[in-house]
């Protein structure tokens, strides 16, 4: 009887280390699959690059909030690089990394010369998606252009500098961003301005220089123009950080109010400049969507699905 009682114990006991062990086993089975589901979703759908102008920029850093805004809306990864100054040989640098190193896709500022087509083809060659942002590159082998019209955008500068100037100007032209001199038929910006103003007799464009992006190249620019041509009366300007560096020549020079300052951007620093009247207005994109729509583009190229070779972002006049 002992010996039978003993058994039935051990039989529980082993009947219910099974049914321990079954149980344990289900719940690991469980947290296993919860844990492979969690670390499933936390992966990247895409792995984008993205290359912007430069890094001193403040346009810029908001088009890389808009880009991050994207990339955590869509579950994508976006790597980010640019030239600390604007660099032409920089920036095709940095879109060889990516075609090299074969990402989903590409998204990148470019200037309008054949080294970007070029690399931009190696690109496509390797059915990688290419999206340019700010700048469109006619006649290249781009998926879509995400930004504003630069040349309505020009158009609309002129337009704001008529008004300034109640449309008698001799104008001097900062054309931001490391081009070559006398090059301005590389930037939409520079040709919208230009031909608009060609009907009006007396806005007349006397000269066009050309800066390094930095606030001291433009104010070191704005000094010499006004140093050495003192019929210029108004300047326009391209990016943010020319328009603050020709800004503090002109103060620096005491010609506020004499000298007509039209410019891009909407920096808590140009603001205040606007509101002294030392700048008479901006024109300015907007920044985030570029980032935002350029990543949302790119996820809707890899799904297969449509999209518009143009997407206007628009842009806004701050006076």
């Amino acid at each position: 009887m002992k010996n039978s009682g003993e058994r039935q114990f051990l039989n529980r006991i082993i009947v219910m280390l099974i049914v321990l062990i079954l149980i344990t086993s289900g719940i690991l089975m469980y947290v296993d699959k919860l844990l492979t589901y969690k670390v499933d979703s936390m992966k990247p759908n895409y792995h984008f690059y993205f290359i912007g102008q430069n890094k001193v920029d403040p346009f810029w850093q908001e088009v890389i909030d808009g880009v991050r805004k994207g990339a955590e809306e869509y579950n994508v990864m976006v790597e980010y690089n640019a030239p600390r100054f604007t660099n032409i040989e920089e920036q095709l640098k940095y879109i060889d990394i990516a075609v090299l190193s074969n990402v989903d896709g590409i998204i990148t500022h470019t200037f309008n010369n054949k080294d970007y087509r070029e690399v931009i083809d190696r690109a496509k060659e390797k059915g990688i998606p290419v999206i340019v942002v700010e700048n469109d590159l006619p006649n290249s082998n781009i998926d879509a252009f995400v930004g504003a019209n630069s040349f309505q955008l020009g158009e609309k500068a002129a337009k704001l500098m008529i008004k300034a100037t109640g449309g008698i100007a001799d104008i001097a032209v900062i054309e931001g961003g490391g081009y070559e001199d006398n090059s301005s038929a590389n930037d939409n910006k520079i040709n919208g301005f230009i031909s608009s103003l060609k009907d009006s007799r007396f806005m007349n464009v006397i000269e066009t220089k050309s800066s390094k992006l930095g606030i001291l190249s433009a104010e070191e620019i704005t000094a010499n123009i006004l140093k050495n041509n003192e019929s210029v009366d108004a300047i326009y300007t391209t990016n943010s950080i020319d328009t603050m560096g020709a800004a503090q020549a002109i103060i620096d020079h005491n010609k506020v109010g004499k000298v007509k300052l039209v410019g891009y951007g909407d920096t808590e620093e140009i603001k205040r400049l606007i509101e002294q009247g030392v700048v008479y207005g901006t024109i300015i994109g907007n920044p985030n969507e570029i980032g935002l729509k350029s990543v949302e583009t790119l996820v809707q190229i890899k799904e297969g699905k449509s999209v518009s070779t143009f997407i206007d972002t628009g842009f806004r006049i701050i006076k």
